[in-house]
């Protein structure tokens, strides 16, 4: 049998984590340092490998109750080599040191069992919950998977250099980054979206470190449910924009 899909052959890696393609990560098991991935997202896997449930710990599961923030996870422990992917999306792996690393919930794939995840506030010039208004601190050391529409921009931060990107296209930055969520617009008319634009809540990045961010407000709409009601047509809290991340819909 002869077909150009034969070329799609798997790639040999001593790497641990590793890009099978642009749209799918391979990790290799061996016994020890299980990860977490999140649910449903293991597309192929070769060897003894297991998948449980993570538990969720109460204080986890009332940040995700309040905030909406969180992670749906299954530990995958064992010898083998399992490959995950999510929609389509491109994945990235990022390594987590001391410094941190503070995430959308919606763009984790995976991530080292030993890392700690815990749900953070960002501040609002107005005191109102936006797409960007809890996040998921990352700490500890060990490789996180995240995953974007498309190839996405990893803007530099330095203290003559602030950043600011919308609430809604930011995927991660790093922790040690003062960070506040503001709207361009008079506070009167903080419900609009800046007009005529279309621009609404943004996230303002300062200090030293990166900001990541992707080319899409919105990640596929496949199957997505659109929420109804102010909060939903601006874009704010998990009816809005982020209300259609994949990762909130679909496993």
């Amino acid at each position: 049998m002869q077909s150009p899909i034969f070329a799609y052959n798997e790639q040999q890696t001593q790497e641990r984590w590793s890009l099978q393609n642009k749209q799918m990560l391979r990790v290799a098991l061996e016994g020890h340092d299980d990860i977490l991935a999140r649910k449903g997202t293991m597309v192929a896997y070769q060897g003894l490998v297991e998948f449980d449930a993570e538990y969720q710990s109460n204080d986890q599961s009332r940040a995700r109750a309040q905030t909406g923030e969180g992670l749906d996870l299954m530990r995958c422990h064992g010898q083998g080599t399992v490959y995950l992917a999510n929609l389509k999306q491109h994945v990235h792996v990022m390594e987590v040191d001391q410094d941190g690393l503070t995430v959308d919930s919606s763009y984790v794939l995976a991530m080292d069992s030993s890392l700690h995840h815990e749900v953070i506030a960002v501040d609002s010039l107005y005191g109102i919950s936006g797409s960007g208004k809890y996040q998921l601190n990352i700490t500890g050391r060990g490789k996180v998977a995240l995953m974007t529409s498309g190839m996405p921009l990893l803007l530099q931060v330095t203290p003559d250099k602030y950043v600011n990107c919308d609430a809604d296209a930011i995927v991660a930055w790093s922790t040690g980054l003062r960070v506040q969520m503001q709207a361009q617009t008079h506070s009167s008319g903080v419900w609009r979206r800046r007009g005529s634009t279309g621009e609404g809540w943004e996230l303002s990045f300062m200090g030293t470190g990166f900001a990541l961010v992707q080319p899409s407000e919105l990640l596929p709409p496949q199957g997505a449910q659109i929420g109804s009601g102010l909060a939903a047509q601006y874009g704010m809290g998990q009816q809005g924009a982020r209300g259609q991340n994949q990762g909130n819909v679909w496993s």
